[in-house]
């Protein structure tokens, strides 16, 4: 019976343990979110990222991207963005499967890249010639309201949106 009682408390206490363990953990700063929507052509549009927060800082300055270079489009590991179906990006065509989301910031217009390596962490191992696609679109600074935290937007029409600070980024998947 001691024995019993014993192997209960034990049990008991290394749940309590368990989950005090767990509320413990800080929050991420830059926690991971799902932008997701079936278009109109039925084919599932999904962006799996990290959500970057300006905090004060200066996109471009002290915070990425920086003009002109490779940004992985989020924070943390490599942004995924992903289709179920062969679509068009743009009016330009890209097969169905998961690819590395990046970015460069050329000022008036940024680079949008779809890249075949997709599970990778930031943009430090990226390499041009694994691009599947590249499309260049214009970046709206007038009138976009701030937003703090990175944010993706895709509808059911395929309007695709990057949102951060006060820039606004996007294309459309057909």
């Amino acid at each position: 019976m001691k024995a019993l009682f014993f192997t209960a408390f034990a049990m008991c206490s290394m749940l309590v343990v368990q989950a005090q363990n767990e509320t413990d953990k800080p929050k991420p700063k830059s926690p991971p979110a799902v932008a997701k929507a079936t278009i109109a052509s039925g084919t599932e549009v999904t962006i799996d990222y990290s959500q970057p927060s300006v905090k004060g800082r200066v996109i471009g300055e002290n915070l990425e991207p920086k003009k002109g270079e490779v940004w992985r489009a989020g924070a943390n590991a490599t942004t995924i963005f992903e289709v179920s179906k062969d679509v068009t990006i743009n009016g330009k065509k890209l097969p169905a499967g998961k690819y590395g989301f990046f970015t460069i910031d050329n000022g008036d217009n940024w680079t949008i890249i779809f890249n075949k390596v997709w599970k990778d962490w930031g943009a430090y191992k990226y390499k041009e010639s694994e691009d599947a696609l590249r499309i260049t679109v214009p970046a709206k600074k007038d009138n976009t309201p701030f937003t703090e935290t990175l944010t993706y937007a895709v509808n059911k029409s395929g309007e695709v949106n990057l949102l951060w600070g006060g820039i606004k980024v996007g294309f459309v998947v057909k």
